[in-house]
């Protein structure tokens, strides 16, 4: 039996952009003979290498990968498909007798995943369009004061601001007649068991691995990367490139900004979305924190982390 084949709890690693996730999640798979699903937004899109520091190929080829490279940047993917792909996957790698080992900064791909995110039923595009259409001509607040009338559990959890939210709680209320709070309750998927760790940078050492990883993005040909993806005929339109380093970098191509205006810019909106990261992971109080001084650390971190997944699982 290969080792893990008996411990049905897999492992999460999880942190901050720039936190070490990667080498740590590496390092933990050789030693538990584990294989790595992605929890990273981005890195499911093919030619977005650079900007999304995905894996390279030693890395990739050192240990089997999921979610790396399976869509084209037009194709859209969300917090519900990772769930359950990545549940179907999680499965799959358990009956190989391997140990699943997430690695990821995506709270919400996270939260997916281990503890179940209703999706309710299918987007109806005719529904949508005429509550979007209601959005323009009312306001955020009237939609939101229509569904305190008709859900008023789901309102109290949004603000004006969150229309999305709105919209589609008042679309699965039109198509479903139920209230998408009470389908979750009673459609949410059982929770994974899951030993969670977190890696944790001083705030101001972090910051700095941020800035010397966009600089190394930078001479390593982010430019011509996106360059690239325009040629391809992809928009700046596309959810996959409205995101840190590709939004930036597109600005500049289009001379709206100057190569030194974004590089700063992609600094400053990295550093604002490790600080997201971290305020969403502090709320989770399942994660078992370790800190991290030194690259050279992250070795004898993930042999730690390794030992800890062990003791905590059943056999």
């Amino acid at each position: 039996m290969k080792k893990g084949a008996h411990r049905q709890k897999i492992l999460v690693i999880l942190g901050p952009t720039a936190a070490g996730k990667t080498a740590v999640a590496i390092h933990a798979a050789k030693e538990l003979g584990g294989e790595i699903i992605s929890a990273d937004a981005r890195q499911i899109y093919r030619y977005m290498d650079i900007g999304t520091a995905k894996p390279n190929r030693k890395e990739l080829e050192r240990v089997c990968h999921h979610f790396i490279d399976l869509l084209t940047p037009d194709q859209n993917f969300n917090a519900g498909e990772f769930q359950k792909l990545g549940r179907r996957v999680i499965e799959q790698i358990f009956q190989r007798g391997n140990v699943p080992v997430v690695a990821g900064g995506s709270g919400l791909y996270l939260r997916a995943l281990i503890d179940g995110f209703f999706e309710g039923p299918p987007a109806d595009s005719a529904v949508r369009e005429f509550l979007s259409r209601r959005l323009e001509q009312e306001s955020p607040a009237a939609l939101l004061k229509e569904l305190r009338a008709v859900d008023p559990e789901a309102a109290a959890k949004m603000l004006p601001g969150n229309t999305r939210r709105i919209i589609r709680a008042l679309e699965v209320y039109a198509l479903t007649g139920a209230r998408i709070s009470e389908l979750q309750r009673e459609k949410m998927p059982e929770r994974l068991a899951a030993f969670m760790v977190g890696l944790n940078w001083e705030r101001k050492s972090l910051y700095k691995r941020i800035e010397s990883r966009v600089d190394g993005m930078i001479r390593e040909g982010l430019i011509d990367e996106v360059r690239g993806l325009l040629k391809r005929g992809y928009s700046r339109n596309l959810n996959s490139l409205q995101t840190v380093g590709y939004a930036e970098v597109i600005a500049h191509l289009n001379g709206e900004i100057t190569r030194e205006k974004m590089v700063e810019l992609i600094k400053q909106n990295s550093r604002r979305y490790a600080k997201r990261q971290l305020t969403w992971f502090r709320k989770e109080e399942r994660i078992e924190w370790y800190s991290v001084h030194h690259e050279e650390e992250l070795q004898e971190i993930a042999g730690r982390i390794c030992r800890r997944y062990k003791e905590t699982c059943p056999g």
